[in-house]
């Protein structure tokens, strides 16, 4: 509808209004000198200050169209400030977009480092575990061998203390020595090549022997305790190992009893529920029963024949038995009730000629009313 009327701009000359002002009246026979001269009780026109805007709005003889353009030009001024506010409102949804990904961004970012610092954490955990396990490892290897070293110890001061005493024991056969060598210098040469081959040779040859035998000795010695030494390293390594298995089989069984512990505290919360809808079952068991017997009570007190035997009915048949019977009493009553009331009339209009007819009829009524009120409350009774 915008679209078909023209656009129209405030500075349009059609929207202003201007008043001219008019010369007055002047009759051709009036004199010059009279013309210009003031004249008083003179009506003149007021001249109008009031805006156009304003004179079109409330002049009498404005016409319509003036003032649908005036209209349109306003309308035209307000739909340029709704497309301003429509382009600024689509501005700051771009912006808020812009700012929401950058947001997203930031947020995905904040995401990933956390993720890598939790990895971070977690590696210098296992690193940290790692070192603790080294650290308990060289601590027992340290201790290990500082038993060594004072079993060493103890072992070379025994050695020590056994030197000493060959030593002294040397010095105390140095003069027995020294004694066989000059004996030795005065034998004769000849002496020696006879007779000493025979006695010394042996001596010395057993003498290589048990130092042959002993070096040996020392070898395999010192290849033992190589062995030992590669042991005893097996031997703690085996208990580190031992220890961590210990350690993972442990902490695998707290799990699992954790989860057993869950387990057993879900099966109680199951049986718990089991045990709640059995009893609810059980209720409604209950009731049912009551109520299948409440009916086929009923079915027994209002039995009709016309369904046939009273085993073979089922209990939608037996209800609706029962209902046909009570609405059959309370038609019964009703007729009964209309039959006394028409009885009464009748023996309103006309006289009684004897009071002892009218004594049974009285008493007829009240035993038919009472058997009726008998009848009607036997009924609300097995409907209850």
């Amino acid at each position: 509808m915008t679209s078909s009327l023209p656009i129209l701009d405030d500075r349009d000359p059609r929207l202003k209004l201007t008043v001219e002002n008019r010369i007055r009246n002047i009759f051709v026979t009036q004199s010059e000198d009279t013309r210009h001269r003031k004249e008083e009780n003179v009506n003149l026109l007021p001249v109008v200050t009031e805006t156009s805007s304003r004179v079109l709005e409330t002049g009498v003889n404005t016409l319509q169209k003036t003032l649908v353009l005036k209209k349109q030009a306003e309308l035209d001024k307000v739909d340029k400030q709704l497309a301003l506010k429509r382009q600024e409102f689509k501005n700051r949804v771009e912006a808020l977009a812009w700012r929401r990904s950058e947001l997203e961004l930031k947020q995905q970012q904040t995401t990933e480092r956390v993720m890598k610092f939790e990895k971070f954490v977690a590696e210098n955990e296992v690193k940290r575990r790692r070192a603790l396990k080294k650290y308990e490892a060289a601590l027992e290897l340290n201790i290990s061998k500082q038993r060594e070293i004072e079993d060493l110890t103890d072992q070379l001061k025994q050695l020590r203390a056994r030197k000493q005493v060959l030593k002294e024991r040397m010095s105390n056969y140095k003069i027995y020595e020294d004694y066989l060598m000059k004996t030795l210098d005065h034998f004769p040469s000849t002496y020696l090549d006879n007779g000493s081959e025979s006695l010394v040779m042996p001596i010395i040859r057993r003498h290589e022997t048990l130092s042959i035998t002993h070096r040996e000795l020392l070898q395999r010695l010192g290849r033992l305790e190589e062995e030992v030494e590669q042991g005893q390293q097996h031997l703690l390594i085996m208990k580190q190992e031992h220890s961590i298995k210990t350690l993972m089989a442990n902490k695998e069984l707290s799990e699992l009893q954790s989860e057993l512990e869950t387990l057993k505290e879900k099966n109680k919360q199951a049986e718990v529920n089991l045990l709640m809808e059995q009893g609810l079952s059980r209720e409604k068991v209950e009731e049912v029963g009551r109520l299948l017997m409440a009916i086929n009570n009923l079915a027994e007190q209002c039995y009709l024949s016309t369904y046939g035997p009273l085993e073979n009915i089922n209990i939608l048949t037996r209800m609706d038995m029962v209902k046909e019977y009570i609405l059959d009493k309370a038609d019964t009553e009703r007729r009964a009730r209309i039959l006394m009331e028409s009885g009464s009339a009748m023996m309103s209009r006309t006289a009684p000629t004897d009071k002892r007819e009218r004594g049974s009829m009285k008493s007829i009524g009240s035993k038919t009313q009472i058997k009726s009120s008998s009848k009607v409350s036997r009924k609300s009774e097995t409907m209850s």
